[in-house]
């Protein structure tokens, strides 16, 4: 019978991923000025409806080539902004020339208001952003005119790159309009008949993984073991795990940066973002909807393996409830109630945005449950963090709340064993998490300085730079498509473990100033390495249990795995009196081995 549902369910879950590759292909594509209209009304959107007038009314076979030629608009309607309202470099000469003579320039902003005064909307303009640009160049000396006309030259060629994003579309906006016109445009089989795809892609896939899952583990003897993972082509890093990472890093590279070749996804799930928030679905959506889905059936998959292990099943349960309720569905209530769709459990400085600019402008303007939802933020950053951290360790989060280390403790199970223990690997991760939480510190004073300020330039660099790169690097990048696409390559916690500026504030926490420790019996040991195997943080867990030796570590995320697998009862999770954390056991000769990274 197990067998059975094995293998029907593995052929359930194939036919339906294939029906979800196929639904990318059963759409039309066509573009009319009153899509165009729909999306804004403003300048921008009038240049782009002149701009694409060639697209409209065409029909095109496939999103590719409609995708293309209205990313061409979109440059087109760009260009003629930004032609408009930028500023010619030659006005740099003319602010030196009028700061001094001889050897001697002192600029003054003054100077501005007669090379360009604000007499019409384009100088007006023209003439602020000179203003914000400059303020820093004010009241200091050159000693010759070129020398400050250079100062002035940099100045302006910044406020012109920054054109794009101050009033024309700017890349993130551009992304979003090319998505919102795609699916928009759309029309055919599918847009015909979602409920019945959605059913034969999603349900399909839902119901094959939980058939596969109960056939596999619901007779498995209690007690958890290798199970040839070492042999396994998908948790070895052997061909399955290789295509399977290159699958998940190019879904990534494509939802965050050509999420319109996704639309035909998005509207799959156009019904439940109906039901749950009034509208139509977004790729955030999407993506929202297959985050949370994978930590469902996953999570069930890790119900069924470790079910003789009641801490196990309780974590489980914890991570899927707050990734279902308090991560997905809740958000999309406030929405349709017309409140910020605020994640509760999401702290800065994993939650970047938190104090961008229009954030905080949507939590100050939705009354007094968005003040509570600022101030509720505020409290996670600074009280519950500490206190909370102290009394249990970051376990409380990362292995119970956080939706990456949800993600992370359920899809990526499977993949626990591939962390790097190594020393140099150590050694990077200690780098690199503790840059990025640095990283995110002055992102964040970069656009709280613009957003109290209204200020672009910060001692000369663009706060928007500083924004988009984080972005990219960070969010992008590592969180998404080498933090989750890595799974099958280099386990499940690569971002936690490198990257997570949230996981490195706890870290810190954890390792100073905390009660919790993995504490073990090291006269038991047999030194079988099941935890060290298990541990998806790199810490090589059996050379303390071999000691004797409590287990403090900035990046133990308290998942309790290396205790569940021990055939020994070695390893324990505690929390205890500060005091005992470091009690490390001596060994022969009375050496005394470091606790801690």
């Amino acid at each position: 019978m197990n067998n059975y549902l094995k293998k029907t369910g593995l052929w359930t879950f194939i036919l339906g991923f294939g029906a979800f590759i196929v639904s990318l292909t059963l759409s039309d594509y066509r573009l009319s000025k009153e899509i165009i209209s729909e999306q804004g009304t403003d300048e921008k959107y009038q240049q782009l409806s002149i701009a694409s007038t060639e697209m409209h009314d065409v029909v095109y076979d496939t999103n590719i080539r409609f995708i293309r030629d209205l990313k061409k608009a979109i440059e087109k309607a760009n260009h003629a902004i930004i032609e408009k309202y930028a500023i010619d470099l030659k006005i740099g000469d003319q602010l030196a020339e009028a700061s001094g003579s001889g050897d001697q320039y002192i600029f003054k902003q003054e100077v501005i208001d007669e090379i360009l005064p604000a007499s019409d909307e384009i100088l007006s303009v023209q003439n602020k952003s000179l203003k914000d640009y400059t303020g820093w160049l004010a009241g200091r000396s050159f000693t010759t005119k070129s020398k400050l006309a250079d100062e002035l030259k940099t100045a302006i060629t910044s406020i012109n790159h920054g054109l794009s994003y101050q009033r024309a579309f700017d890349s993130y906006s551009a992304k979003n309009l090319v998505f919102a016109i795609t699916k928009a445009s759309s029309s055919g089989m599918l847009k015909g008949n979602l409920n019945a795809w959605f059913f034969l892609s999603f349900g399909l896939v839902i119901i094959g993984a939980f058939a596969y899952f109960y056939g596999t583990y619901s007779k498995v003897p209690a007690g958890i073991k290798n199970n040839h993972i070492f042999l396994d082509a998908l948790t070895n890093k052997g061909w399955l795990g290789i295509a399977l990472g290159t699958f998940m890093i190019a879904f990534y590279i494509v939802l965050y940066f050509y999420p319109e070749y996704l639309t035909n996804w998005v509207l799959l799930v156009d019904p439940v973002s109906y039901k749950l928030n009034g509208g139509p679905a977004s790729h955030w959506f999407l993506y929202g909807f297959m985050y949370t889905t994978a930590v469902f059936v996953m999570g069930i998959r890790m119900i069924l393996k470790y079910r003789h292990n009641v801490y196990q099943i309780i974590r489980t349960v914890s991570v899927i409830f707050f990734q279902t309720a308090i991560a997905f569905i809740l958000p999309e209530i406030l929405v349709a109630l017309h409140k910020p769709g605020y994640d509760f459990k999401n702290i800065w400085p994993l939650d970047y945005d938190f104090f961008y600019s229009y954030n905080l402008t949507a939590l100050t303007e939705s009354g007094m449950l968005g003040w509570f939802m600022l101030f509720w933020g505020i409290a996670l950053i600074l009280i519950a963090v500490p206190v909370i951290t102290y009394f249990y360790g970051k376990r409380w989060y990362c292995s119970w709340v956080c939706g990456c280390g949800g993600l992370a403790e359920t899809l990526g199970d499977p993949f626990r064993q591939l962390s790097d223990k190594s020393l140099k690997a150590w050694k990077i991760e200690r780098w690199m998490i503790h840059a990025v939480l640095v990283y995110a510190v002055i992102n964040t004073c970069a656009v709280l300085y613009t957003f109290f300020t209204g200020s672009y330039s910060l001692l000369g660099i663009g706060t928007e730079s500083i924004k988009t790169s984080y972005g990219f690097l960070i969010s992008s990048m590592f969180a998404g498509v080498i933090g989750t696409g890595f799974y099958p390559l280099m386990g499940n916690r690569v971002w936690c473990r490198f990257g997570c500026p949230l996981a490195a504030y706890l870290g810190l926490v954890q390792r100073f100033k905390s009660r919790f420790r993995i504490t073990t019996n090291g006269g038991q040991c047999i030194s079988c390495g099941n935890c060290s195997t298990y541990c998806e943080m790199g810490i090589d867990v059996r050379w303390y249990a071999q000691r004797g030796q409590n287990i403090v570590r900035s990046s133990c995320v308290g998942c309790g795995i290396c205790s569940a697998v021990c055939p020994r009862g070695v390893l324990r999770l505690e929390n205890g009196p500060e005091k005992d954390r470091l009690n490390v056991a001596k060994l022969i000769g009375n050496e005394r081995i470091p606790t801690s990274n």
